[in-house]
């Protein structure tokens, strides 16, 4: 007998609500909808578990996703503990009433939460949002009772009467809007069920209503009880005419005869109902994590290595993230992180969860403890998720700090690829950098790498040098002393200790030359080419106040160049300032002239650390209105008064070449440093041709 009520909502726009604002992406009605048919099928186990139900021969947990594009319909039927008319105008009706609420209510001594997919009750009508009109077909596994038929269209009125369903589950066909018929297409349909559904708890099968059945043929003995025969097939004996080692033609058989059997096509399950990541890492195999890899990400770049994360207490947690190998800029790196509650798939790089330079990596991670809003696309409880995101962070450090210790070499060869995100999470996280401080290597001039505490100690001044600066700070001191009163002197003498400098190198070829006279005078450098590594220095000078960081090309040190007097140079760099300065015009130029110990280089162009950062900040922040001059002193062109260009230069600063010959020094010295710009690459050009023709004549 059928019966018409009104649903028990408070307003009559409950629907354009759920339709527009619940749920940020339209697709995500068929997470909802399967998602519910999971816990149907979780219930009636359950039930099973306790000894309230006993399933009937041949029952198979699953979901059917049947698509009928003539139609222009959607179904969703599961194998669940199905629904009385009581309970269809309870769970229903009712929107927000959840039915899964009311079950773990019920069997609370006997149900783990955990296994519970769909919480909230609105999941069902996000089905509004694609269709005009909603059925429901369902039958109870409670004995004696009758099939329900509940239809709706998008209104606040439905009806309920009896069904015609004789199979324990529910049935819910979906009629689509106009606006959502990308839904009545199986590849569309499928893309949807794979985003979202891949890793469910329950088998999922998508059919096409309209599409011809295929058939494959399998051997007769492989046939099982659920598979729909069509014929079986005898075939003969395959023999071929052969030569033996007699010379003689002879029959034999290639094949033996074989007993075949045509199938309807088995289908395959959309889900993976036991991903990865919900084993053990004892019984997962390299392989298995690599094609785990490959099918998440689509990805076949092997990564470098990967942690899997296992953790009962205090809250659950599990997932797998991948380090892949980085062959791009910092800038343009992109991971992918996706987040999964309970198998079902949430979004993808949630930053309250996953700590900010994690999101780097790719992997999923799956805690059904997550604290998700009504529509499951967004986190509440903010203390709860920092303590998961905190937890993350731990296990990769020590996962990294780890490999360090025992694999050291192992360590070193994934370095390069695996720095960035160690140095992006010394930036972002202060606890992950005390971790991992101890963890960060440097490849030196000769490529080999040391810890950081291992390359500070390598770069300290030696004993006489330090005893040399500690006597001439005692000497300052003391004058100090003599010139201040009795209060002062105390804070006078308290000097800070001389500071380490670590140079380093950012383009091994634009800096060979420095490169080459540091390793003539015995001194090293860290290569640190890296965007992430401007940023990360100045971490490392506030985590460790006795070091400084100058890259190679910032000053020229007292190792590659002679000792000389104070007025020694005085006139010959007044002289070769002027003559330069005019041959370039640049008034502003400074020159500095030095008795470099490698004779064959002419000239440097030095910038000091200080304005070099400021200038990359001010690109990083894209203020290029500025001028870089307003924070610190310009390039200073440095000359080699042992170069025989430079001392003929000095010597002839009338000559009608001299200043063709200061411009090309100028440019050399400058290609050293920094690339020319292209105006300035066309004159060099054009004036090494000239040069070169002068030796012609």
């Amino acid at each position: 007998m059928s019966k018409t009520g009104n649903l028990s909502i408070n307003s009559e726009n409950i629907f354009p609500i759920i339709k527009k604002w619940l749920y940020s992406d339209h697709d995500i009605f068929m997470r909802e909808l399967v998602s519910n048919g999971c816990d149907a099928i979780t219930k009636l186990k359950k039930l099973a578990l306790i000894g309230e139900f006993t399933f009937p021969e041949g029952y198979k947990n699953k979901i059917d996703v049947i698509v009928n594009p003539k139609e222009k319909t959607l179904k969703f039927i599961d194998t669940g503990l199905g629904m009385t008319a009581d309970e269809v105008e309870e769970y229903i009706t009712q929107i927000a009433f959840s039915g899964a609420t009311d079950f773990l209510e019920k069997y609370k001594d006997n149900a783990n939460g955990d296994e519970i997919i769909g919480h909230f009750g609105l999941g069902f009508y996000s089905a509004f949002m694609v269709a005009d009109e909603v059925h429901i077909d369902t039958l109870s596994y409670r004995e004696g009772a009758a099939a329900v038929h509940w239809e709706c269209d998008g209104g606040t009125s439905y009806t309920i009467g009896d069904g015609d369903k004789t199979t324990i589950g529910t049935e819910i066909t979906l009629f689509l809007n106009e606006e959502s018929l990308e839904f009545a297409n199986e590849y569309r349909v499928r893309e949807v069920l794979e985003k979202y559904c891949s890793f469910m708890p329950t088998e999922i099968f998508l059919t096409n209503a309209d599409a011809e059945p295929q058939y494959e043929t399998i051997l007769k003995e492989e046939v099982r009880d659920d598979d729909e025969v069509i014929e079986y097939i005898h075939e003969d004996a395959k023999t071929e005419e052969k030569e033996n080692e007699n010379g003689e033609k002879e029959v034999v058989e290639v094949s033996p005869a074989q007993e075949k059997a045509k199938i309807k096509k088995r289908p395959v399950s959309i889900s993976d109902t036991h991903p990865l990541w919900t084993k053990h890492p004892n019984e997962c195999t390299k392989e298995e994590y690599l094609e785990f890899y490959r099918k998440v990400f689509m990805d076949y770049k092997e990564p470098l290595f990967w942690i899997h994360l296992n953790m009962d207490y205090p809250f659950n947690l599990k997932g797998i993230l991948y380090f892949p190998k980085i062959n791009t800029e910092y800038d343009s790196i992109e991971g992918t992180i996706k987040l999964y509650n309970n198998q079902v798939f949430i979004a993808d790089n949630i930053k309250e969860v996953i700590p900010e330079y994690l999101l780097l990596l790719k992997g999923v991670i799956d805690c059904p403890d997550l604290p998700l809003n009504v529509s499951r696309s967004a986190l509440q409880n903010d203390g709860f998720v920092k303590k998961i995101s905190d937890y993350i962070s731990k296990k990769v450090a020590d996962k990294l700090s780890g490999m360090c210790k025992t694999d050291r070499e192992e360590y070193e060869k994934y370095w390069d690829d695996i720095s960035p995100f160690i140095k992006f999470g010394c930036l972002k996280d202060s606890k992950f950098s005390d971790r991992m401080m101890d963890y960060i290597l440097v490849k030196n001039l000769d490529g080999k790498y040391l810890s950081l505490d291992d390359f500070i100690k390598e770069n300290q001044p030696k004993e006489e040098e330090a005893a040399a600066e500690t006597a001439e700070a005692n000497d300052a001191a003391e004058a100090a002393q003599e010139n201040t009163t009795e209060e002062a002197s105390d804070e006078e003498t308290e000097k800070e200790p001389p500071k380490t400098t670590l140079y380093y190198v950012t383009d091994e070829v634009q800096q060979s030359q420095y490169i080459n006279m540091f390793k003539e005078a015995g001194m090293d450098a860290a290569i640190l080419k890296h965007n992430i590594d401007t940023p990360f220095i100045t971490h490392v000078e506030q985590k460790k106040e006795n070091v400084h960081f100058q890259r190679i090309d910032a000053d020229v040190t007292d190792s590659v160049k002679e000792e000389t007097s104070e007025d020694e140079l005085k006139e010959t760099t007044e002289t070769l300032t002027d003559v330069f300065r005019k041959a370039l015009g640049k008034d502003k130029l400074e020159v500095k002239v030095e008795k470099l110990k490698n004779e064959k280089v002419s000239s440097m162009i030095t910038l000091s650390e200080e304005t070099r950062r400021m200038q990359e900040m001010m690109k990083m922040y894209n203020m290029y209105g500025m001028d870089p001059d307003m924070f610190g002193g310009s390039e200073t062109l440095v000359l080699n008064a042992n170069n025989a260009l430079v001392q003929f230069i000095l010597n002839n600063k009338d000559s009608e070449h001299v200043p063709m010959m200061c411009e090309q020094l100028y440019d050399l010295a400058m290609l050293s440093h920094a690339p020319l710009s292209p105006e300035a690459m066309t004159k060099f050009i054009a004036r090494s041709n000239e040069i070169m023709m002068l030796l012609t004549k």
